[in-house]
């Protein structure tokens, strides 16, 4: 179900880019497919990509006209990339996930679906990878990583790195930013009192393009990042139910 330009969708899409253009076009080809019975739109961002990712995104927009191109100037990294989608998004529900087609969006209807039946307090659905199609290096890498990660912050995440996440629009709002937050999505949200759920979905091996992290690189910045999440969790405070009084 494609979305005028002048209406409300009930999903916004967002996916980062970066020098994708070998993939980009068959991904908002499988966005809209997977998608075809609810009403979404798909945002791109192009961070400052290189290659023709733009203009292969240029061409998918003839066949989908539900998709937005937004580019940024300069790079900037995968989390701003990913907020400037969703600060841009017209939907109160947002999906996210990687541009470079390891997520499968066949997966997306299942999570939206739990995150629509789970009620006011749930606010995510994150994906979890099953059967992941990355090097071995990079998966013991990443599961050394979740394992401290998770017994330091106690959110209850296996694979906080899954790009793959569905959430209220309004939640990712009142969430503190910082570059790579979008590794630590279910910690803060439980912080700020929602509640977040897990799901197992697929993972895809790279066809296209290279990935932009290396191991040491992503072990350089988690020890920081790690160390300022668990600050932001000493230093949270809930007031319980807020009402205003007639």
């Amino acid at each position: 179900m494609e979305t005028a330009s002048s209406q409300i969708p009930a999903l916004s899409v967002v996916a980062p880019m970066h020098n994708e253009a070998g993939g980009a076009g068959a991904l908002v080809d499988e966005i809209a497919a997977a998608l075809k019975d609810v009403d979404h739109e798909i945002i791109m961002v192009d961070d400052a990509s290189t290659d023709e990712t733009v203009e292969t995104l240029k061409a998918a927009r003839t066949r989908h006209p539900q998709l937005r191109i937004l580019r940024h100037e300069k790079n900037a990294g995968q989390s701003r990339a990913v907020r400037t989608g969703i600060l841009a998004a017209r939907a109160p529900v947002i999906a996210t996930l990687d541009g470079d087609g390891q997520n499968d969006p066949v997966d997306i209807p299942a999570l939206y679906k739990k995150l629509m039946d789970g009620g006011d307090s749930l606010a995510m659905v994150a994906g979890e990878r099953r059967g992941r199609q990355d090097s071995q290096a990079k998966k013991l890498a990443s599961r050394a990583a979740n394992a401290i990660r998770r017994r330091l912050l106690n959110d209850g995440s296996a694979d906080t790195g899954c790009g793959l996440k569905l959430f209220k629009r309004e939640a990712f709002l009142r969430l503190p930013y910082f570059d790579h937050i979008h590794r630590y999505l279910p910690a803060l949200m439980v912080r700020e009192g929602y509640e977040v759920a897990f799901s197992p979905v697929s993972h895809r091996a790279r066809a296209h393009g290279v990935s932009k992290y290396t191991n040491f690189g992503r072990a350089l910045v988690a020890v920081r990042d790690l160390m300022g999440v668990m600050w932001l969790n000493a230093r949270a405070r809930q007031p319980g139910r807020v009402e205003e009084e007639a």
